[in-house]
């Protein structure tokens, strides 16, 4: 009898919506002080602890649809390119299958993200009059401010994560003798994302500097590199890792509330697919059919 699989494809997009969504929702408070600390204008002008929402709204407009696209896109290529490889390169799969997503996902996220940090540093300022000011002095292009530091800073941030987090769940699952359950999963998650965290945190600074600067200035249109520069000169190698402890914590609990909802809607799907397959196949081997 023919088995009936799945839609890949559609788990990836449910799951990787429902994380998205939970993750940047729940953790986005640390996001904002994250931000402000980052902040050429300093942590306090930048709006200190006071509404530490600011922004929330275009973050979950887009957190579904750019964690969706990402998802689609890493199970797509991992699975894609893993199937013609051997075991010993399938972090290597996972690495290239990770910087594909990120630079697809950044198409969506982006625009939102430069949304979100100026609404977070600018405390008159609504999303929409911030969209029309940037459109109105910069054009489309000014809602892509940043899509280069912001790529440069997600591709090694997911190429560090994913071979973690995915050899994290082999070694957990290997000891334990079965694959691990969504919990565990997440707390691999955590692991990984606070790791890839700390360790890419000056790019995050770059990316910062550069999508909250002034549209005349230099930095506005700098490369990650001049931005590194810029503020290795101005505050050292501290300020090159302003807001690691907020960051760190914050993508190591993302990593557990991010990659462990993904990984629990994914088993759902499955169950639910499990279940469905068993029904049609009882319904097929009847003697009244």
């Amino acid at each position: 009898m023919m088995e009936k699989q799945g839609n890949p494809f559609f788990a990836a997009l449910v799951s990787g919506a429902s994380a998205g969504l939970a993750a940047d929702v729940s953790l986005y408070p640390l996001d904002t002080l994250k931000t402000r600390l980052q902040s050429g204008q300093g942590f306090w002008a930048a709006g200190g602890f006071n509404r530490i929402y600011a922004g929330l709204g275009p973050a979950a407009l887009a957190s579904a649809p750019g964690a969706s696209v990402f998802f689609c896109t890493y199970e797509t290529v991992k699975q894609g390119v893993g199937s013609r490889v051997g075991p010993q390169y399938q972090p290597l799969a996972q690495m290239l299958a990770a910087g594909v997503g990120e630079v697809v996902a950044c198409v969506i996220r982006v625009p939102t993200e430069v949304v979100k940090q100026r609404r977070q540093v600018q405390q008159q300022s609504t999303a929409l009059s911030i969209i029309r000011s940037t459109l109105r002095q910069e054009g489309v292009p000014g809602l892509y401010r940043g899509y280069l530091s912001t790529v440069a800073r997600e591709i090694p941030f997911s190429l560090i994560q994913f071979p973690l987090w995915e050899g994290f769940k082999q070694i957990w699952g290997r000891e334990q003798g079965r694959p691990v359950d969504p919990w565990q999963a997440a707390v691999c998650g955590a692991a990984a994302g606070g790791l890839s965290a700390a360790a890419t945190t000056p790019l995050d600074v770059a990316k910062t500097r550069i999508m909250l600067a002034d549209a005349a200035s230099p930095l506005a249109s700098s490369s990650v590199w001049v931005a590194l520069k810029h503020v290795h000169s101005s505050r050292g190698v501290t300020g090159l890792f302003a807001g690691v402890l907020p960051r760190t914590v914050w993508m190591a609990t993302g990593g557990f509330v991010f990659l462990g909802v993904y990984d629990k809607v994914n088993s759902v799907i499955a169950r639910l697919n499990s279940d469905r397959n068993t029904d049609d196949d009882a319904d097929y081997d009847s003697p009244n059919r």
